[in-house]
């Protein structure tokens, strides 16, 4: 039988039971890919990430996202999730954590309480209205970008958070818009710069509580519109979330947040 720690952590968000939870699973090398996606799937959280040490050279831990269907190339809560289990179980020494992933190197550090990432900005060009695409979500977008260098998700303007927040979407209507999933947005009110919520029917996951890659989408794109580079976010799903960008100059987006602890135990195999 083979034993491995499994910790569920709730990230972008400093209260328990709000934000997106992930489970993190400290492992010494990758189990097969059909045991890892079978893992995802019994813990049928939106992610499970996957830890292995490295040597520093290059990285401190390899990490691998699973949704409970398939396995994505970026994924902002887990990773925050998992640099708070290193953090604050298996390497509490550091301040800086590197972890290599099918989306290049990625670091996250200490920021107070706060962790801070620093993930790749992913600029959007503007495309015509998918027909149909207004019916699926409940509401007709303004406008709907795709992201250069991603074609996971489009993101959809809307006039107002309001809108947003009463989105009520045909999940099987948007499967038929495969492969893409849908970041819906709209500028905040005084309080944040902008509101958003998610929807990944197509990677299997319906709302997505927060979602930390969505926002290397949105975060460039409000930048530009409201000619800052500092902005305060809420994903504002029932859960909802909070988090604190910094669109940088050198294609990165610094993206910071909180996260607490709910479980840890053992995974049996």
């Amino acid at each position: 039988m083979i034993e491995i720690p499994i910790y569920q952590i709730d990230a972008f968000t400093d209260t328990a039971f709000c934000g997106n939870p992930a489970a993190v699973c400290p492992l010494d090398d990758f189990l097969p890919d059909e045991t890892l996606q079978a893992i995802a799937a019994e813990n049928n959280l939106a992610e499970t990430a996957y830890l292995v040490p490295m040597d520093g050279t290059e990285a401190d831990y390899h990490l691998r996202w699973f949704t409970p269907t398939t396995e994505v190339t970026l994924c902002g809560h887990a990773t925050l999730a998992s640099a708070y289990v290193v953090l604050q179980h298996l390497r509490p020494e550091l301040q800086t954590i590197r972890f290599a992933t099918l989306s290049g190197i990625l670091t996250v550090k200490k920021q107070g309480a706060k962790l801070e990432m620093s993930f790749p900005a992913l600029p959007v060009t503007q495309i015509d209205i998918p027909a149909g695409l207004g019916d699926a979500m409940g509401a007709e977008p303004d406008a709907v970008f795709k992201g250069e260098e991603a074609d996971r998700d489009l993101l959809l303007i809307y006039k107002d958070a309001a809108i947003i927040a009463g989105l009520c979407p045909d999940l099987a209507a948007l499967r038929a818009f495969a492969p893409y999933g849908f970041i819906a947005t709209a500028k905040g009110s005084e309080d944040e710069d902008f509101v958003s919520r998610c929807f990944f029917p197509n990677h299997g996951i319906d709302e997505d509580a927060v979602t930390g890659s969505a926002h290397c989408v949105s975060a460039p794109y409000w930048a530009d519109v409201l000619g800052k580079n500092t902005l305060f976010a809420r994903q504002i799903s029932a859960r909802g979330g909070e988090l604190w960008l910094t669109v940088a100059g050198h294609g990165r987006v610094e993206m910071a947040g909180y996260a607490v602890e709910v479980m840890r135990g053992t995974l049996f195999l």
